[in-house]
């Protein structure tokens, strides 16, 4: 029986490895590496957080983004946006390095086994573990609106979907979404000759502002300081401070995990979309349904009753992010999703300081663990974190067992207090590139 298994490979998923594998567990690592990163986004698009705070977890040296991109003779430097192609290619180096292999296999099954667990796969293997880690990443929390669910097949899709955008050429698109990744899919499909149309209930679209330098006055960098998830106290609090977050009352965990760091695009993406790109406001999607011309979206005002008005095209991309549901991770057994607690007014696990839920033995990455640990969760700078207090969870657990004083827990060879400019990553309901676990 091994010591933990880890399910997913982004990077949530490879940063918990590589802390497991220093702190001596016998660990696995199943999925696809970087498999949000590499099947669910687009040609073009660029990494929204700053590269230095975009870096994968280890307690090893030399293996931030930053190295690599040096290694590489690629830029990697403050406000400078990254290719997500150049991130993948860092998460797949990272991957290669582990002590321990990934492999490439799909976890089809999590289900209780005495006090452990056994995690089945499609291949057949039922592999029993005294711990599991789920970083399963933000695919099985796509968000559709619900208008949009009772459509033809391929008539609509989430932003998600698409790892090439070119056969909209020539196609009327609407885009629903004013965040970063409805604004850039937009901008991706101007540029690839598409006929894209924005529509979004917010009544304005928010834009980053350009990144300040790194280095500052004492007195600026007190009254906004900088932090992996943009500039200013509040960033600073959720970047920072995930285990004061925790103790937070429910209620307000889940108010910030919902609305802190909400949907905006980034400050390079703007001279693409204005102008050239049609953006209305206020309008939500009331009905959809299939038309000659391919679908047509009747609309209302945001806050206001009755159908506005109608609008036709050949393919709706809803842009709107991914919801932490517990209900919807199919891949754990259904009665232990049943049984476990989940935080007040949501359908997120509620956690202790080392990620484990309240079935013991079980613990969580990434998305779903926001509405505890706050928005940082929805980013990879929470990788970091997540990595070394859930390592430290797992040996409390299995020391637990064992009635033998805690071990030491390896933390990162660096421990850096760095600066990030005004871009943050993507925002509201986990979405966009930052959310891979």
């Amino acid at each position: 029986m091994h010591d933990l298994v880890v399910v997913g490979a982004g990077p949530y998923g490879l940063s918990i490895a590589a802390h497991a594998a220093a702190a001596g567990l016998d660990v696995r690592v199943l999925g696809r590496p970087m498999a949000s990163w590499r099947d669910h986004m687009p040609d073009g698009m660029y990494l929204k957080s700053e590269p230095w705070a975009s870096d994968l977890s280890s307690p090893g040296a030399g293996v931030t983004l930053g190295a690599w991109a040096a290694a590489n003779g690629l830029p990697a430097e403050h406000g400078t946006p990254l290719p997500i192609g150049a991130f993948t290619r860092y998460g797949l180096w990272f991957a290669e390095r582990l002590p321990v292999p990934v492999e490439e296999r799909t976890v089809t099954a999590v289900v209780p086994d005495g006090r452990g667990f056994t995690v089945e796969t499609a291949d057949g293997e039922a592999v029993r573990t005294r711990n599991v880690a789920l970083a399963i990443g933000v695919m099985p929390f796509v968000h559709l609106p619900g208008a949009l669910r009772e459509l033809p097949v391929g008539l609509a899709s989430h932003s998600s979907d698409h790892r090439d955008l070119a056969r909209f050429r020539d196609r009327d698109v609407v885009v629903l979404g004013a965040g970063q990744a409805a604004l850039e899919t937009a901008a991706l499909l101007a540029e690839g000759g598409a006929r894209p149309v924005v529509l979004a209930r917010a009544g304005e679209v928010r834009w980053n502002t350009v990144p300040v330098p790194l280095g500052r006055g004492a007195l600026a960098k007190l009254r906004a300081p900088h932090s992996g998830l943009g500039i200013g106290w509040s960033s600073w609090a959720w970047s920072n401070m995930p285990g004061a977050v925790r103790l937070l009352p429910a209620g307000a965990r889940a108010r910030i995990a919902e609305t802190a760091l909400g949907p905006a695009g980034a400050w390079w993406l703007r001279e693409r979309v204005e102008g050239v790109v049609p953006v209305r406001l206020g309008l939500r999607v009331v009905r959809a349904v299939g038309s000659d011309a391919g679908v047509r979206l009747d609309l209302a005002a945001a806050t206001g009753p009755g159908v506005r008005e109608s609008v036709e095209a050949d393919h709706v991309i809803a842009a709107t992010g991914f919801d932490p549901d517990l209900r919807r991770l199919r891949v754990l057994d259904a009665g232990l999703r049943e049984e476990l607690r989940t935080v007040r007014g949501t359908w997120a696990p509620e956690l202790d300081a080392g990620f484990e839920s309240s079935r013991p033995g079980l613990f969580f990455a990434g998305l779903l663990t926001a509405p505890v640990f706050g928005p940082s969760m929805r980013f990879v700078h929470g990788a970091a974190y997540t990595a070394s207090r859930l390592v430290a969870g797992v040996r409390r657990r299995m020391d637990a067992g064992t009635g033998a004083r805690p071990a030491r827990v390896p933390r990162p060879a660096v421990a850096r207090t760095r600066e990030a400019g005004g871009v943050r990553s993507a925002a509201a309901r986990g979405e966009g590139a930052g959310t891979g676990a």
